[in-house]
């Protein structure tokens, strides 16, 4: 069994969900399990059906409308049958933004966004069943288990595993096709309420998958040639890393490298399932091998670049040390906000955070904060992440910037720079 993820760019319109045909065509008589993100910028535009929603603002079924006008020209365009998949999801839509949304404003966005991926797949599989590329359609949602953590769902492995491996027995199934389609980013409750796994969550669906199946490899389809050293837009002599090992993949995702989820790699690496990194553009070349490597020294340096950072400095307003308690109160005001800490670093009275720039949160932090502490902090800078770096690499990034804060460990260096 290979498991396959294919990204919004892959399915974004009816050129691409051909490109998806011919490239499944390159494995026919292989056992497939296909995970398929909503097509496009879909998953922004239902987030924006759902704000619309929670606020009872009527203006949330002409943005419906605007969902299901794309999502009908691809099907239009795609299918010899005007039996379009698409209405009867739209209609199920339609009809819950007629009635109350849930008290729980994350909720009611599951509810709204988790259709993305069900508007896709539904497509993308009777449009394989048509080209004769028979495939089964599972739902997601009756496989995948999660907490009620909205929006940011926690799985819930054993029930999981057990749930997908009963979808794919023979005892379950008396004929399994080759292929099966089914939904990224989304799961449910024990309970039956839509939940989303947290935005781009599909990589870590296709893991998870791959995971319960014992899968032979994993495949993520990008518009990029492999993982690259370095964001293109923000590095001008990018080059593609042929492999990589689990670790360096699991720093890279968690530093903000935004070609794999962070939560993709721990599934495999504990069932030492190798990941491919393909382009779907160009599906005959090898891609990026992520993989058990231990060859670290043979790495070349890679650069992540995070603009909008803001830098805080948290200090005792009584000059104490920041002992135990103090950062207990820290951390748990940042957990408590949803801001994640990308970098940190403490002195005997002083304890600076980089955090991503949010006006709003910043404004609550720092009146949360100000009772016990003294708190300064700088806007518009830029944290720059480079693994496997020396003096010069630093020297090339900074390029003459000031550092506000710099943390090295053996193979990883992180900068707060002055934005540029």
């Amino acid at each position: 069994m290979k498991v396959f993820k294919f990204g919004g760019a892959s399915v974004k319109d009816a050129a691409a969900v051909r490109n998806v045909r011919d490239i499944l065509l390159r494995y026919s008589g292989e056992s497939l399990c296909i995970i398929i993100s909503a097509m496009g910028k879909t998953t922004n535009a239902l987030e924006k059906v759902a704000e619309a929603w929670i606020k009872q603002d009527v203006g949330a079924f002409s943005l419906l409308t605007d969902v299901e006008n794309y999502h009908q020209e691809i099907a239009n365009e795609l299918m010899k049958s005007r039996l379009s998949p698409v209405k009867m999801i739209i209609d199920d839509i339609r009809l819950m933004l007629q009635s109350a949304p849930p008290e729980l404003p994350d909720a009611a966005y599951d509810r709204i966004v988790s259709q993305g991926e069900l508007l896709s797949t539904a497509i993308v599989s009777a449009y394989l069943n048509q080209e004769e590329i028979h495939n089964r359609l599972l739902d997601a949602r009756l496989c995948v288990i999660t907490n009620e953590c909205f929006r940011n769902g926690r799985v819930s492995w054993n029930e999981t595993g057990n749930r997908i491996q009963l979808a794919f027995s023979d005892e379950a199934n008396a004929e399994i096709p080759e292929i099966t389609i089914t939904q990224g980013f989304i799961g449910s409750t024990t309970s039956g309420y839509p939940v989303t796994l947290g935005r781009e969550g599909s990589d870590f669906s296709a893991a998870i998958f791959a995971w319960a199946l014992d899968a032979s490899e994993m495949v993520i389809w990008k518009d990029v040639p492999g993982v690259l050293n370095a964001d293109p837009r923000y590095f001008k002599d990018t080059v593609k890393l042929d492999r990589i090992s689990y670790r360096d993949a699991i720093e890279l995702a968690y530093f903000g490298a935004s070609v794999i989820h962070p939560k993709t790699i721990q599934p495999l690496q504990n069932k030492n399932i190798p990941l491919y990194v393909k382009s779907f553009a160009q599906p005959e070349e090898p891609g990026t091998l992520i993989s058990n490597f231990t060859d670290e020294h043979k790495q070349i340096p890679c650069y992540i670049f995070k603009p909008g950072q803001v830098l805080m400095s948290i200090s005792p307003k009584d000059f104490s040390f920041i002992a135990e308690d103090g950062l207990h109160n820290i951390f748990g005001l940042l957990s408590h906000m949803g801001i994640r800490t990308n970098l940190m670093q403490n002195s005997a009275i002083s304890f600076s955070i980089c955090i991503d720039e949010n006006p709003e949160k910043l404004h609550r932090l720092i009146t949360a904060l100000s009772g016990e502490f003294r708190v300064k902090y700088n806007q518009g800078l830029e944290l720059i992440t480079i693994r496997h770096y020396n003096q010069k690499t630093i020297d090339k990034v900074v390029n003459k910037r000031k550092i506000l804060l710099e943390q090295k460990s053996r193979l990883t260096v992180q900068l707060v720079v002055e934005g540029s």
